[in-house]
């Protein structure tokens, strides 16, 4: 079930027998020479749409923009200041609550975002703690190459060249939804290091990747990296919600 596909009588009725909800999170970032700028946002939106056709599982539509300044060195970049992201994930939660949402489960499609995402659950209850109340809900963060086995999937499918950014695996999952782009890449593997600010960022890795090559995705191991993430996320969400 999709939030934004539904009227708020449909809400309010499936509060009745659920108050747990699973938003998508990531970025609008670039992703190399063949990856979408939505990728991160895009990974866990597919899994998560994937998941709620086989459990009884409501999602949230995506947040879209995060922790990304490290990428605006590269066109159509859009980044939320650690701060403005805090503020937001507070509005974010804070609203749902108030209808009765009790558990709020993030699936997260970016690694820039952990350390932002765990100040702003920080922050959540930090505001109940000193407040002296209950919260009223728990707040999870998982990200979804960590969900079970797809990890494994994507080493057996990518040994070489898998990456950090821009990666093999991600390139393929929203290839599995969205029309293949195509470049060369050189070097075939690109280097790795460290990320410090934007002009850093795109002086060491000059077409946005790191560490991987992306020409081994394909359409067929993305739907198959979706396909059991999916089923993972609906045993990870019923243990969460439950």
């Amino acid at each position: 079930m999709l939030l934004q596909h539904s009227t708020w009588q449909e809400i309010d009725a499936f509060l009745k027998r659920s108050k747990a909800i699973v938003i998508p999170i990531g970025s609008t970032e670039q992703h190399g020479p063949t990856g979408l700028l939505g990728t991160d946002y895009l990974c866990p939106e597919l899994i998560a749409h994937e998941a709620q056709k086989s459990a009884d599982l409501l999602v949230a539509p995506p947040f879209l923009v995060g922790m990304a300044q490290h990428h605006l060195g590269f066109a159509g970049t859009i980044s939320l200041r650690p701060s403005t992201m805090v503020a937001s994930i507070f509005d974010w939660v804070h609203s749902l609550a108030r209808h009765g949402f009790e558990r709020i489960y993030f699936l997260n499609g970016h690694g820039g975002n952990v350390a932002t995402i765990n100040a702003a659950f920080s922050e959540i209850y930090a505001s109940a703690s000193f407040a002296a109340r209950s919260s009223g809900f728990a707040l999870m963060q998982r990200n979804w190459w960590e969900l079970a086995g797809v990890r494994e999937l994507a080493e057996a499918q990518f040994p070489v060249g898998h990456g950090t950014h821009a990666t093999a695996s991600e390139v393929a999952v929203t290839q599995a939804a969205y029309p293949i782009k195509h470049a060369s890449y050189e070097p075939k593997i690109a280097p790795t290091g460290p990320i410090y600010d934007a002009i850093d960022f795109r002086r060491r890795y000059p077409d946005g990747r790191m560490g991987s090559d992306p020409a081994q995705a394909t359409p067929e191991k993305g739907r198959a990296l979706i396909e059991l993430a999916a089923a993972s996320l609906v045993k990870d969400f019923a243990a969460f919600a439950g």
